[in-house]
């Protein structure tokens, strides 16, 4: 927690909002993003079912998967905590033309606001971010209604994590700014699984998300090993 209680870390929200304006770019530093989204997009429609369902965006960022779910047909809202990087979602929203409300607000207190209200929530890429993930696991659990789903991705924690994830991308391959990820927050499944639990969720499926650098490729299979996705129900 930092020193208002907010459940983020002040240098990594300001090392996001220096690169907001480029969020956009396909080319830029958010390239994995834009490529892995296609594949998170389809796996949570194709578990939940994202037309006319009642979406939450946790870690929105810039918009890139809180937009593609407004386009698959659902009511979308995205929360984060970096001004630059939501003014870039709005902006991008008016060349669009999808409707995404945006809001500067913790996942914490929206879940004290507006407890099972949502369908389904999406945290993608934030939980090995925060000081407390099982406190964004939590509130997660609350604003789910009953029946609802709860997505998370999120890197594994093992020498090939390690390897991949930092060395590899961060240093060899350059797919991400150096220092972009720290190693002892990464969350084995089984932590995750356990924090997941201990909120209330259950059913939980995982899925794995590769990368080749010779094709350039990513995919979803079963290797977890260093990113994954878990989705749970409540």
């Amino acid at each position: 927690m930092d020193n208002d209680g907010i459940n983020a870390d002040p240098m990594e929200l300001e090392k996001f909002s220096q690169l907001a304006h480029r969020w956009w770019d396909p080319n830029s530093e958010f390239k994995p993003l834009h490529d892995i989204n296609p594949l998170r997009l389809n796996y949570i429609d194709q578990l939940a079912g994202l037309e006319g369902k009642k979406v939450l965006d946790v870690g929105c960022g810039g918009g890139i998967l809180s937009e593609s779910m407004a386009a698959r047909g659902a009511e979308t809202t995205g929360i984060d905590l970096s001004d630059k990087a939501l003014k870039v979602a709005k902006l991008h929203l008016l060349e669009s033309g999808n409707q995404v409300d945006y809001r500067k607000i913790t996942v914490e207190k929206l879940a004290q606001e507006l407890p099972h209200h949502f369908d389904i929530v999406t945290c993608m890429e934030m939980l090995e971010h925060v000081p407390d993930p099982a406190s964004v696991i939590q509130a997660c659990a609350d604003l789910t209604k009953p029946g609802g789903w709860v997505f998370f991705s999120t890197i594994n924690r093992n020498p090939k994590s390690y390897l991949y994830a930092i060395i590899g991308a961060e240093y060899i391959l350059k797919l991400l700014p150096r220092g972009t990820h720290e190693y002892a927050k990464f969350l084995k499944p089984s932590e995750l699984a356990r924090m997941a639990r201990n909120a209330g969720l259950s059913d939980a499926k995982i899925i794995g998300m590769t990368y080749n650098p010779i094709t350039k490729i990513y995919a979803l299979e079963p290797d977890t090993s260093v990113n994954y996705i878990m989705a749970f129900r409540t």
